[in-house]
């Protein structure tokens, strides 16, 4: 649970944006990983996918319910926001801070809080994250597809503001990650992305080496099928931007064709997304939006489509008989894979709160409608009265007139004035 005074210390343009997901622990691998998740529903949460993002109250009061460990914010292309991520640099016990860290965090000069685990710190600037790689070693870099844990442990002596640190973070970006030795543990295309599918490798070692229509067909089969087909056929829904919705669709291209450009950018040119943006030069390098699309997709993407793996394992296994390892096959084909669980929730959720709003929607709308006949009927019920009394009226004053004593008080009064007059 986050504390009132951890609250008001985070920089307002963070709180007003709603970018806002949960986190879980939980192990993978043998090792705690941090899960997006849906404030609200709980569901999987998505750093490319809008509808499961909220307001930052939202996260916030689902997380202090305890369904959460935590809450994170959202990086992508429609903010000026760049994370920089600095793990294993601080010893919580004693507060020591390497000498790399220390120089990066007074250089950004910007809002800076300790990390979950108090063994590293989260820095939060403005600026545009130079090309190239964004990860070499303990330091990271984020400015799109990824969410940061916010924790609000404000660290002492830096500006409670995202600051504009452009020169600063260029130059950062040169000595501690661009031109520093090669650490063969983070190569380049070490973002990260929450659509996991299937079974993953590295772009590194995956040759996937698939054609075109096979790779379609695998990627609209798989758990999050449905919002591949979406992407595919041009459906912007629920992205904020096409932006967005582009870089969706080449982050899940990046996974199938393992982190193979030119076969992303030949499938994209075949979607319903193509627009003419896509080769139009948008940076001073040079490149085109959709070849720095792309590039970007492909960095935010860590694990990738390994189909050699998929095919072996079901594979027998030495001292395994032919009817065990059929079963085993089967066994697997029958139980859905927790990916495709999560996935199919939260469609599943999303749908129900679609029809949830449909039907709220159409009870105003017949409440007003009712509301409207009841007054209609009211002015109905009014002007038929009123043209009653009308009625009852003109027929008292026909009456009156046409009766034989008003003639006869008419004549006599008549034959009055005219005796005077005489």
């Amino acid at each position: 649970m986050m504390s009132e005074s951890a609250v008001s210390v985070l920089p307002e343009e963070l709180r007003e944006r709603d970018q806002w997901v949960c986190w879980k622990e939980e192990p993978r691998d043998g090792k705690p990983t941090k899960i997006p998740v849906t404030p609200g529903s709980g569901a999987f949460a998505s750093s490319t996918d809008p509808e499961t993002w909220a307001s930052f109250e939202t996260a916030l009061e689902y997380a202090d319910t305890g369904n959460a460990d935590g809450i994170g914010f959202v990086f992508t292309d429609d903010d000026p926001i760049v994370g920089v991520d600095l793990d294993d640099c601080r010893d919580p016990a004693s507060d020591d801070v390497d000498d790399i860290a220390l120089d990066i965090i007074e250089r950004l000069d910007s809002y800076t809080e300790i990390s979950p685990s108090g063994t590293g710190f989260h820095v939060l600037i403005k600026g545009e994250l130079p090309d190239g790689r964004n990860r070499r070693g303990s330091i990271e870099l984020y400015d799109t597809a990824r969410f940061f844990t916010v924790t609000g442990d404000y660290l002492e002596d830096t500006p409670a503001r995202v600051a504009r640190r452009q020169d600063a973070l260029v130059a950062i970006h040169r000595e501690y990650v661009q031109d520093s030795e090669l650490d063969p543990e983070h190569e380049p295309g070490d973002r990260r992305t929450s659509d996991e599918t299937e079974t993953t490798g590295s772009a590194a070692d995956t040759n996937v080496d698939l054609e075109d229509q096979e790779l379609l067909e695998r990627a609209r089969n798989a758990s999050n099928g449905e919002k591949f087909e979406r992407l595919w056929r041009g459906s912007t829904a629920g992205y904020e931007s096409q932006s967005e919705a582009d870089m969706a669709l080449c982050c899940l291209l990046a996974f199938w064709t393992g982190g193979d450009q030119q076969q992303m950018d030949r499938l994209f040119r075949q979607s319903g997304l193509l627009r003419d943006k896509w080769d139009e030069v948008h940076y001073a390098d040079g490149s085109t939006y959709g070849e720095k699309t792309v590039e970007r997709a492909v960095a935010s993407t860590s694990e990738f489509y390994d189909p050699d793996t998929r095919e072996t394992s079901t594979e027998s296994v030495p001292g395994t008989s032919e009817s065990s390892t059929a079963a085993t096959r089967d066994k697997s084909e029958r139980t859905p894979n927790r990916a495709y669980l999560i996935e199919k929730n939260r469609l599943l959720t999303d749908r129900v709160d679609e029809l949830e709003a449909t039907l709220e929607q159409k009870t105003e709308r017949i409440e007003q409608l009712e509301a409207t006949n009841r007054t209609l009927r009211d002015q109905l019920t009014t002007c038929e009265k009123r043209l009653e009394m009308h009625d009852q009226r003109s027929e008292r004053e026909t009456d009156v007139d046409s009766s034989p004593d008003h003639d006869s008080l008419w004549t006599r009064t008549k034959q009055f004035v005219g005796r005077r007059k005489e």
